[in-house]
């Protein structure tokens, strides 16, 4: 379905029984809410009604074209505003990668709306910033995040050659079939400058804004990622006070949707289910 929020036209899709508890899937970089089609089956077969929402920069439709149309601030007023939109007055939110500090603000700043959060991949960004400040591994990880913010020459690299970087980056997820169902519409112009315009717009400013997250919370990581490591993941619980889980999936790369959607599934739904 299409949803139209603050002047822009959202792509979501949507499963699972009418009226049942509604989950809002935000999906991360470069992916789009397709990412979770191998986790919600399990949703649903569970009675839940599922959103997975396509993000600002994403569809056609709902693609500013100015940078600073990306902080974080905006990216957490349309999840409100899709979730208005779609008469919903509060959600199990689940995030992955830039889809979880989404989730993160969005439980932090409006936890009246966020029935239960699980972020997936990426802690919360104050444990983030710790382990910036504090590992030197952590920093390593963080350093494609520099080429990201360059205009241009970003999307150069990434794109040259049908792709070739950017796929190398998705090689986590195993299959190539699912690799391009990511990569191809980032190759349509204008794609992949939005999906990027994430990292440019992103500031320590908007990062800190993000205070402690009292609703009851799961952290999924797994202790193959890439981009966090074990410093950052242990730090995040001292940024939810209330009720919290840490879940560590082993073996598993970034990509974690794509290649454990079962026990991703089965932490979200411990999640609902124990906050009933």
């Amino acid at each position: 379905m299409r949803v139209r929020a603050r002047g822009l036209t959202f792509d979501v899709r949507v499963g699972g029984p009418e009226g049942g508890a509604v989950v809002l899937l935000l999906h991360g970089f470069p992916q789009h809410g397709g990412e979770w089609d191998e986790v919600v089956p399990a949703l649903h077969a569970a009675g839940l009604r599922s959103y997975a929402l396509d993000q600002r920069g994403y569809p056609p439709d709902a693609r500013p074209a100015e940078v600073a149309a990306y902080r974080l601030p905006e990216l957490v007023a349309d999840a409100v505003a899709v979730l208005d939109e779609l008469g919903v007055d509060a959600a199990h939110v689940v995030g992955h990668d830039w889809g979880a500090i989404v989730a993160w603000a969005l439980a932090a700043q409006h936890p009246e709306r966020v029935r239960t959060l699980t972020a997936v991949s990426v802690p919360h960004p104050a444990a983030f910033g710790y382990a910036l400040a504090t590992d030197r591994g952590q920093r390593a990880r963080s350093s494609y995040i520099a080429l990201f913010r360059r205009a241009g020459l970003a999307e150069e690299v990434l794109l040259t050659r049908r792709a070739t970087v950017l796929r190398r980056l998705l090689a986590g997820i195993g299959d190539p079939a699912r690799v391009a169902r990511y990569v191809e519409p980032m190759r349509v112009p204008g794609a992949l400058t939005a999906a990027l315009n994430w990292y440019r717009a992103m500031s320590g400013r908007d990062m800190k804004a993000v205070g402690p997250v009292t609703v009851p919370t799961t952290y999924v990581w797994s202790d193959r990622d890439f981009a966090i490591g074990r410093t950052a993941a242990q730090a995040c619980a001292r940024h939810v006070p209330g009720d919290y889980r840490f879940v560590v999936l082993s073996g598993v790369t970034h990509w974690i949707p794509d290649r454990a959607p079962g026990p991703l599934a089965e932490a979200i739904l411990a999640r609902v289910r124990g906050a009933a």
